[in-house]
């Protein structure tokens, strides 16, 4: 059996699962061969075995946690994609997923049971020891997207009277240190947060010296309820490796690192790409189901757009019906200023997620894309003019046209950069709602602008 698994490699060329591997652990589990399955799987890393359970049919992937045991690593479960965690949790017994629990961070507890339902965390929760139970019914209280969910709650702190000798033999002779720290924390008896001190300085400290004369008392502390995203830009932008998480009475309640901090980012960026294109929520393992039911909202309202520049269009059948060429170039129009305002959206949505846009410069950044999109408008206006006026031998016709393209790219550039800024203004997501309010925009004043010009100028 060992040579059986020392010969599949399980990554291809590309970093992912290769077929080979998938079938192999996929026949040992229909065959029901749990020496095969353990064979190849019990090596591999929780990361790696989350991304071989996502592949797996449904119906396997319980079956494989059942023939690991013991040996399955519970870290695999926070690392998988969240429609498929919350179906295994549903399927796994209580008592099994305690005993997960048991065996992760704070952080990482929180992480896997919170989008459960109530009772399901009831059930659970009943299964773990009386502290482990406080510190994570506590943590769930916090908001969703908060520091309060992020933090882990197992740290270091001690009183500011400590020598470094003493602080050094508490780690050694303590059984719950956590598994990865970089700072200890200082605090006052009543846990409020006085400063922290680095583990290099601690180490490079003699055993004699009182931990306050060496405490970094300008640290950067989280408050509990702060949402994720701002926190991930305090770690940015003040180069933090650790920061610790007090509540409102400045009480010491937790910590943030580094790592936690990289799963937010990826998490917040993979969010805002999926708004962009309408799909927020929406994973590859998701059933056809859920596929569609994410989808249909903003088709749905899509299509309520589209019926809009149609109506705009059907303003001006009887000019269409005089010179039927105009129904030919009416797309070029539309599309190249929508084109144009999702280049400029797009730039807005991400400046004002990352909090480079804001009142110091809004001005000027409007006043920059107002004019790219003029100089966008000039240039694209001279090329199709000078195309349309040489393909149909009418010069009229390529005035038209160039004049409709410099009025779209102005009104995308204005509408690429405005609409976001007032969906944020009013607390509306502009990665979600923007795609279709600019979509509408420039093709309505798209058409409006060809068509009416064509009516005024050549009908």
């Amino acid at each position: 059996m060992q040579d059986v698994a020392s010969e599949i490699q399980l990554r291809d060329e590309e970093g992912g699962i290769r077929p080979d591997f998938l079938h192999a652990v996929s026949s040992a589990l229909d065959e029901n061969d749990a020496g095969k399955v353990r064979n190849l799987t019990l090596r591999l890393h929780e990361s790696d075995l989350a991304d071989l359970i996502e592949l797996l049919k449904p119906e396997q992937r319980e079956l494989l946690i059942a023939m690991l045991g013991e040996d399955f690593k519970p870290g695999a479960l926070t690392e998988l994609d969240e429609t498929v965690r919350d179906q295994l949790l549903e399927e796994m017994p209580a008592e099994q997923v305690a005993e997960a629990l048991q065996q992760l961070d704070s952080d990482e507890a929180v992480y896997l049971i919170e989008n459960l339902d109530k009772e399901d965390q009831s059930d659970i929760l009943a299964k773990l020891p009386y502290f482990e139970r406080i510190a994570l019914e506590r943590s769930l209280e916090y908001p969703e997207d908060s520091a309060g969910r992020l933090m882990q709650t197992d740290l270091i702190a001690v009183p500011p009277y400590w020598s470094v000798g003493q602080t050094i033999d508490f780690m050694r002779l303590a059984d719950d240190l956590p598994d990865r720290f970089y700072e200890i924390f200082v605090v006052d008896p009543a846990y409020h947060l006085i400063g922290a001190v680095p583990l290099n300085r601690l180490l490079r400290s003699k055993r004699g010296v009182n931990i306050e004369a060496i405490t970094e008392h300008d640290i950067r502390p989280i408050q509990v309820e702060d949402d994720q995203e701002e926190v991930a830009r305090e770690f940015e932008r003040y180069n933090l490796t650790s920061a610790p998480v007090v509540d409102a009475d400045k009480r010491l309640v937790g910590v943030i690192t580094a790592d936690d901090v990289v799963e937010v980012v990826q998490e917040e960026a993979e969010e805002d790409i999926l708004s962009m294109g309408g799909v927020a929520g929406a994973a590859v393992t998701d059933t056809v189901w859920q596929t569609q039911r994410h989808r249909f909202v903003w088709l749905f309202i899509n299509l309520g757009a589209a019926l809009l520049a149609v109506w705009v269009i059907s303003q001006f059948e009887a000019t269409i019906e005089q010179m039927v060429v105009l129904a030919v170039l009416m797309p070029i129009v539309a599309s190249m200023g929508g084109n144009a305002a999702n280049q400029t959206m797009t730039v807005t949505v991400r400046a004002l997620a990352t909090r480079d846009l804001g009142p110091a410069n809004v001005y000027r950044v409007i006043g920059r894309e107002t004019l790219v999109g003029l100089l966008n408008g000039l240039v694209f206006a001279t090329l199709l003019g000078t195309v349309v006026y040489f393909w149909f031998g009418n010069d009229e016709l390529g005035l038209v046209i160039a004049a409709a393209m410099i009025v779209n790219f102005f009104v995308a550039a204005l509408a690429g950069i405005l609409i976001p800024l007032t969906l944020n203004f009013f607390d509306i997501d502009p990665a979600v709602a923007s795609g279709v309010f600019v979509t509408t925009v420039t093709d309505v004043v798209g058409f409006f602008a060809f068509l009416g010009l064509a009516t005024l100028w050549l009908i």
